[in-house]
Protein backbone atom coordinates (compact mmCIF):
# COMPACT_ATOMS: atom_id res chain seq x y z
CA UNK A 1 0.00 0.00 0.00
CA UNK A 2 1.36 3.42 -0.94
CA UNK A 3 2.23 6.03 1.69
CA UNK A 4 -0.37 8.35 0.18
CA UNK A 5 -3.11 5.70 0.48
CA UNK A 6 -2.06 4.86 4.02
CA UNK A 7 -2.25 8.54 5.03
CA UNK A 8 -5.78 8.75 3.63
CA UNK A 9 -7.04 5.96 5.91
CA UNK A 10 -8.45 7.56 9.04
CA UNK A 11 -8.31 5.98 12.50
CA UNK A 12 -11.47 6.65 14.47
CA UNK A 13 -11.29 7.82 18.07
CA UNK A 14 -14.03 7.30 20.62
CA UNK A 15 -15.07 5.82 23.92
CA UNK A 16 -14.45 2.10 24.17
CA UNK A 17 -14.54 -0.87 26.51
CA UNK A 18 -12.58 -4.11 26.76
CA UNK A 19 -12.72 -7.36 28.65
CA UNK A 20 -9.80 -8.80 30.54
CA UNK A 21 -10.92 -12.38 30.02
CA UNK A 22 -9.27 -14.89 32.31
CA UNK A 23 -9.62 -18.64 32.46
CA UNK A 24 -9.87 -20.55 35.73
CA UNK A 25 -6.18 -21.49 35.49
CA UNK A 26 -5.18 -17.81 35.29
CA UNK A 27 -4.42 -17.61 31.57
CA UNK A 28 -5.61 -14.58 29.62
CA UNK A 29 -7.76 -14.98 26.52
CA UNK A 30 -6.53 -12.57 23.86
CA UNK A 31 -7.33 -11.59 20.29
CA UNK A 32 -4.70 -11.48 17.55
CA UNK A 33 -5.97 -8.38 15.78
CA UNK A 34 -6.50 -8.25 12.04
CA UNK A 35 -3.58 -7.00 9.96
CA UNK A 36 -5.37 -4.12 8.24
CA UNK A 37 -4.19 -0.49 8.21
CA UNK A 38 -7.47 1.17 9.22
CA UNK A 39 -7.52 -0.16 12.81
CA UNK A 40 -5.45 0.79 15.82
CA UNK A 41 -2.45 -1.51 16.33
CA UNK A 42 -3.02 -4.04 13.53
CA UNK A 43 -1.45 -7.49 13.86
CA UNK A 44 -0.98 -7.09 17.64
CA UNK A 45 -2.51 -9.05 20.49
CA UNK A 46 -5.07 -7.38 22.72
CA UNK A 47 -8.25 -7.62 24.72
CA UNK A 48 -11.63 -8.20 23.16
CA UNK A 49 -13.94 -5.19 23.09
CA UNK A 50 -14.61 -2.12 21.05
CA UNK A 51 -16.18 1.26 20.51
CA UNK A 52 -19.28 2.46 22.29
CA UNK A 53 -22.22 3.47 20.15
CA UNK A 54 -23.91 6.80 20.84
CA UNK A 55 -25.75 6.78 24.20
CA UNK A 56 -24.76 3.14 24.84
CA UNK A 57 -23.84 2.29 28.43
CA UNK A 58 -20.30 0.87 28.81
CA UNK A 59 -21.47 -2.50 30.12
CA UNK A 60 -23.93 -2.80 27.24
CA UNK A 61 -21.08 -2.01 24.85
CA UNK A 62 -18.98 -4.78 26.38
CA UNK A 63 -21.76 -7.35 26.14
CA UNK A 64 -22.51 -6.39 22.52
CA UNK A 65 -18.85 -6.46 21.48
CA UNK A 66 -18.13 -9.82 23.13
CA UNK A 67 -21.14 -11.37 21.44
CA UNK A 68 -20.22 -9.87 18.04
CA UNK A 69 -16.58 -10.93 18.27
CA UNK A 70 -16.82 -14.30 20.05
CA UNK A 71 -20.48 -15.19 20.57
CA UNK A 72 -19.62 -14.90 24.27
CA UNK A 73 -22.35 -14.05 26.76
CA UNK A 74 -20.38 -13.53 29.98
CA UNK A 75 -22.03 -14.64 33.20
CA UNK A 76 -19.93 -12.58 35.59
CA UNK A 77 -18.50 -9.18 34.70
CA UNK A 78 -16.69 -6.89 37.15
CA UNK A 79 -15.44 -3.36 36.67
CA UNK A 80 -11.63 -3.22 36.70
CA UNK A 81 -10.30 0.16 35.57
CA UNK A 82 -10.84 3.19 33.38
CA UNK A 83 -8.19 4.96 31.32
CA UNK A 84 -8.87 8.51 30.16
CA UNK A 85 -7.06 9.79 27.10
CA UNK A 86 -6.75 13.58 26.81
CA UNK A 87 -6.32 14.32 23.12
CA UNK A 88 -6.99 18.07 23.37
CA UNK A 89 -3.34 18.91 22.57
CA UNK A 90 -3.76 17.36 19.11
CA UNK A 91 -7.15 18.94 18.47
CA UNK A 92 -9.33 15.96 19.38
CA UNK A 93 -11.77 15.30 22.20
CA UNK A 94 -10.93 13.26 25.25
CA UNK A 95 -12.16 9.71 25.42
CA UNK A 96 -12.09 6.71 27.76
CA UNK A 97 -11.42 2.98 27.65
CA UNK A 98 -13.05 0.99 30.45
CA UNK A 99 -11.80 -2.48 31.36
CA UNK A 100 -13.90 -5.21 32.91
CA UNK A 101 -12.78 -8.59 34.19
CA UNK A 102 -14.51 -11.74 33.05
CA UNK A 103 -13.84 -15.25 34.32
CA UNK A 104 -14.64 -18.09 31.94
CA UNK A 105 -14.25 -21.86 31.88
CA UNK A 106 -12.58 -24.16 29.36
CA UNK A 107 -16.07 -25.29 28.34
CA UNK A 108 -17.00 -21.70 27.49
CA UNK A 109 -13.75 -21.30 25.53
CA UNK A 110 -14.55 -24.41 23.49
CA UNK A 111 -17.86 -22.82 22.44
CA UNK A 112 -16.41 -19.51 21.26
CA UNK A 113 -16.76 -18.59 17.60
CA UNK A 114 -14.22 -16.01 16.42
CA UNK A 115 -15.77 -13.39 14.13
CA UNK A 116 -13.15 -10.65 14.41
CA UNK A 117 -9.39 -10.89 14.44
CA UNK A 118 -6.95 -13.50 13.16
CA UNK A 119 -6.97 -15.75 16.18
CA UNK A 120 -8.11 -16.23 19.78
CA UNK A 121 -5.72 -17.87 22.22
CA UNK A 122 -5.12 -18.17 25.97
CA UNK A 123 -1.71 -17.29 27.39
CA UNK A 124 -0.04 -17.38 30.79
CA UNK A 125 0.79 -13.91 32.10
CA UNK A 126 4.53 -14.44 31.70
CA UNK A 127 4.06 -15.28 28.00
CA UNK A 128 1.78 -12.27 27.49
CA UNK A 129 4.43 -9.83 28.67
CA UNK A 130 7.57 -11.54 27.38
CA UNK A 131 6.58 -12.90 23.98
CA UNK A 132 3.62 -11.03 22.48
CA UNK A 133 3.38 -7.75 20.61
CA UNK A 134 0.56 -6.14 22.58
CA UNK A 135 -1.75 -3.20 21.99
CA UNK A 136 -0.12 -0.63 24.35
CA UNK A 137 -3.17 0.39 26.39
CA UNK A 138 -4.28 -3.24 26.71
CA UNK A 139 -0.74 -4.17 27.78
CA UNK A 140 -0.95 -1.66 30.63
CA UNK A 141 -4.38 -2.90 31.75
CA UNK A 142 -3.25 -6.52 31.60
CA UNK A 143 -0.07 -5.67 33.52
CA UNK A 144 -2.10 -3.94 36.25
CA UNK A 145 -4.40 -6.94 36.48
CA UNK A 146 -1.55 -9.45 36.50
CA UNK A 147 0.44 -7.42 39.06
CA UNK A 148 -2.39 -6.13 41.25
CA UNK A 149 -1.19 -8.02 44.32
CA UNK A 150 2.29 -6.45 44.08
CA UNK A 151 1.29 -2.82 43.53
CA UNK A 152 1.37 -0.44 46.49
CA UNK A 153 0.31 3.15 46.70
CA UNK A 154 -2.46 5.54 47.45
CA UNK A 155 -4.75 7.21 45.02
CA UNK A 156 -8.30 7.72 43.98
CA UNK A 157 -10.45 4.87 45.21
CA UNK A 158 -13.73 5.75 43.44
CA UNK A 159 -14.71 2.55 41.61
CA UNK A 160 -17.45 4.10 39.46
CA UNK A 161 -16.69 4.54 35.77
Amino acid sequence: MSKQRLKSLRLSVGNAVAGIIQLEDGRYLLQHRDNVPHIWYPDCWGCFGGAAQEAEAPLDTLRRELFEELELVPEQVSYFSRFDFDLDPIGLKSYYRIYYTILITEVQVSRLVLHEGQKVEAFAGKVVFEQLALVPYDAFALFLHFSKDRIDGEGITDKNP
